[in-house]
């Protein structure tokens, strides 16, 4: 890490109270991955970084950067996702994303886009067009993805043919044959459109993730594939996802 003044383009996951008037932040970065942060004095009244070192915060960070710390100096914010904040709901399912991030990437460890994906599902949340829970399920999909999970999706992970897959085996990690499915307690059967969908989201370009809605019986199998992996790969519990559980 270089020593000195660097300007970096990224997105506050989270704040926290330091000392009497500081602030910590968690900011995903193009340049630096993820990265902690302090704000002196961003607590006091009259700070101009008030305002920017709030989560979901979108724009351009000004750091100096010694031995030990990363210091804030100024942000010249482009996006506070104002209108995410309004909505209890969605601001909920925002928070969530934040907090997956948090837990994938690890500090400076860099994935622009990790960023691109975060940056365009909290503008998808924004949108009326497309459900919010499909909206979660395409972001988790795509983050897992992303760090090389789910990777069998064409052929089936059990005996490697390519003849059309009717389901997911949580326990292998990828799509089965109508064969390889029988005696496997951890797969789940899914439709041929929720199969599609689930390739669609893994090999399509962040950009095409948000140009489609689907039925609702497709969504809700979709948010339960994604449910169960979670459950079954995953031991943190979300705070954010437990909030959203209670909706």
């Amino acid at each position: 890490m270089l020593i000195g003044q660097t300007q970096v383009t990224g997105i506050v996951l989270s704040c926290s109270p330091v000392g009497d008037y500081d602030r910590r932040l968690v900011i995903m970065t193009k340049e630096l991955g993820k990265i902690t942060a302090f704000a002196r004095g961003a607590r006091r009244p009259n700070s101009s970084l008030i305002a920017a070192t709030q989560p979901f915060v979108f724009g351009k960070f000004e750091m100096y950067m010694s031995k030990k710390y990363i210091n804030l100096r100024d942000v010249q914010v482009v996006n506070f996702f104002s209108e995410l904040r309004s909505d209890f709901e969605k601001v909920s399912y925002g928070l969530y994303f934040l907090e997956l991030v948090d837990y994938y990437i690890k500090e400076q460890q860099s994935d622009i886009n990790v960023l691109k994906l975060l940056y365009q599902s909290l503008r998808a949340l924004m949108s009326k067009s497309i459900p919010d829970e499909l909206v979660k399920c395409i972001f988790e999909l795509k983050l897992i993805s992303y760090n090389g999970e789910i990777a069998y999706l064409n052929n089936c992970i059990g005996c490697g043919n390519e003849e059309e897959m009717v389901g997911f085996s949580f326990a292998k990690g990828g799509m089965v044959c109508s064969n390889c499915i029988n005696g496997d307690a951890s797969a789940m059967r899914l439709k041929k459109s929720t199969i599609y969908t689930i390739q669609y989201i893994v090999y399509s370009k962040i950009e095409k993730l948000y140009t489609f809605t689907l039925k609702e019986d497709i969504i809700k199998e979709l948010t339960l594939f994604m449910k169960y992996y979670f459950e079954i790969n995953v031991e943190k519990k979300f705070k954010t996802l437990e909030m959203l559980s209670v909706m």
